[in-house]
C-alpha cells in the first residue's frame, strides 16, 4: 500500500496520548518529513550511520519519519547528509521525538494567545507544532548554530509557518520581545539561565529538562514569581535532551585508573542505574562524568580530576577514590539521604530558585534535604 504522509501523521497524533486535542490536531497537521531533509544518523555497532531517503525509498521513509522515535540529524557538527561514513561522537541536533515535544508543551499549560520563546529550534519541527497551536506571531525561537538555524528557518517557510526565528546563545534568552508568558527548552541545562527569569512575566513559567555531566535528567516546569524567584516539582517523566552547548562537558583526557584511598561501600553501585538514583549522584557530584563497567560504576570529576571507581568484594563492594575529592563519598551521602526518606520517585523533588541566584533541588518540600546546582 502506497504510504500517505497525512494518513501517517494522523495515525501517529491518534498514537500519543494527550490531555487535550490541540496538540493532537497539531501533530496531524505538521508534515515531519519536511524537517528532517534526505538525510538522518542511525545507532551502528556504538557508531552513528547516515541513513538516505533515496536508498530506502520514498514509502519507507516516510514511515520511518512517522515513528514515534528521535532522529539524529547531526553529531559532532557534522549533519547526516554530509557524512562520508559512519561517526563516533555526541550527537548535537535531532528531530525530536513527537511524543517529547507534545509532553513538554501539555506541562507547559499553555493557552491560546500566550507567547511563547522556544530554546533550541533544531529542525524547526517542534517550532511548527508550537505554531498551529498559538499562531506564528506568539512564537519566537532561538538557535544556537547557523547553519541549523538557516536549514530550519527553510523547513518552517516551506510548510507555511513564519514565527520570530533568531541565531544567537537561547541560554540569554531574547530580551527583544521580553515579557513572555512561556519559555520552553528543547535542550537541557545544568541550570536555569538568570536571563531567562528576567524575561519571563511575574506568574510566567519556564519549562526544561535539568540535566548534567552524568546525562541524568528531570523534567520541570517552574513558575517565575514577582519577588525574582522561581519554583516547581519535577514531573517524573524518565526523558531527556541534549545538554545546551554552553552547559556541554568539556573533554576529558584517556581515563587512567588510579588505587587511591579503598574503602568498603556502604551501598551498591547499582543504584545508579535507577532514574533517580543517578539524578541524585549528579546532584551530589555535579561535575564528574559517570561510566560504568560489567564490574560497577567509574566517577570522574572534570574539574579536579578526582576519581572514583567500585568492585566487587566478596559478598559487597568497596570504592576507590583518588584526587581532592571524595566523590563516592558525596555520592553514597546523598543516595543514603534520599533511601532514608523511601527512595521515593523523582516526582517527590522539587526546585527553587531564589532571587539572588542560588538554585536547588530539595525532596519533599523546600525545606527537605537539598542539593545545590552549579550556577
Amino acid at each position: 500500500m502506497t504510504a500517505d504522509p497525512a494518513q501517517l501523521r494522523r495515525a501517529l497524533a491518534a498514537s500519543i496520548p494527550v490531555e487535550g486535542p490541540a496538540w493532537r490536531d497539531a501533530l496531524a497537521a505538521v508534515p515531519r518529513e519536511r524537517f528532517l531533509d534526505d538525510a538522518v544518523f542511525r545507532p551502528s555497532d556504538g557508531q552513528w550511520e547516515a541513513m538516505h531517503r533515496r536508498t530506502v525509498g520514498d514509502e519507507e521513509w516516510l514511515r520511518f519519519v512517522y515513528q514515534d522515535i528521535t532522529w539524529v540529524t547531526q553529531v559532532e557538527g557534522m549533519a547526516a547528509a554530509d557524512a562520508s561514513g559512519p561517526l563516533v561522537g555526541r550527537p548535537t541536533s535531532s528531530g525530536t521525538l513527537p511524543s517529547l515535544i507534545v509532553r513538554m508543551l501539555d506541562l507547559a499549560h499553555l493557552q491560546e494567545g500566550d507567547k511563547v520563546l522556544e530554546i533550541g529550534t533544531g529542525t524547526g519541527y517542534s517550532t511548527a507544532i508550537l505554531c498551529h497551536r498559538l499562531g506564528d506571531r506568539n512564537v519566537y525561537s532561538i538557535e544556537y548554530d547557523p547553519r541549523l538555524a538557516a536549514a530550519a528557518a527553510g523547513h518552517l517557510h516551506a510548510a507555511g509557518f513564519f514565527p520570530t526565528l533568531v541565531t544567537g546563545d537561547g541560554l540569554a534568552g531574547h530580551k527583544d520581545a521580553a515579557d513572555y508568558d512561556a519559555i520552553v527548552a528543547t535542550c537541557a541545562v545544568r541550570h536555569i539561565p538568570p536571563a531567562w527569569l528576567y524575561q519571563v512575566r511575574d506568574g510566567g513559567t519556564i519549562t526544561t529538562t535539568v540535566s548534567g555531566w552524568m546525562l541524568a535528567s528531570g523534567l520541570i516546569r517552574l513558575t517565575v514569581h514577582d519577588d525574582g524567584t522561581a519554583t516547581g516539582r519535577f514531573a517524573g517523566d524518565q526523558i531527556g535532551y541534549m545538554l545546551a552547548r554552553p552547559h556541554e562537558r568539556p573533554p576529558r583526557p584517556t581515563y587512567y585508573q588510579r588505587p587511591g584511598r579503598t574503602r568498603a561501600a556502604c551501598l551498591d553501585p547499582g543504584l545508579l542505574d535507577d532514574w533517580t538514583g543517578q539524578f541524585i549522584a549528579q546532584l551530589a557530584a555535579p561535575s564528574a562524568e559517570l561510566m560504568t563497567t560489567g564490574d560497577g560504576v567509574i566517577l570522574v570529576d572534570v574539574a579536579t580530576g578526582s576519581q572514583a571507581w567500585t568492585e566487587r568484594a566478596g559478598k559487597g563492594w568497596q570504592v576507590h577514590q583518588h584526587g581532592p575529592l571524595r566523590l563516592w563519598d558525596a555520592v553514597e551521602e546523598a543516595l543514603t539521604t534520599w533511601q532514608d526518606a523511601g527512595a521515593p520517585p523523582q516526582s517527590d523533588f522539587g526546585m527553587t530558585v531564589e532571587a539572588d541566584g542560588t538554585q536547588r533541588v530539595w525532596l519533599g518540600q523546600p525545606e527537605g534535604p537539598a542539593w545545590h546546582l552549579p550556577v
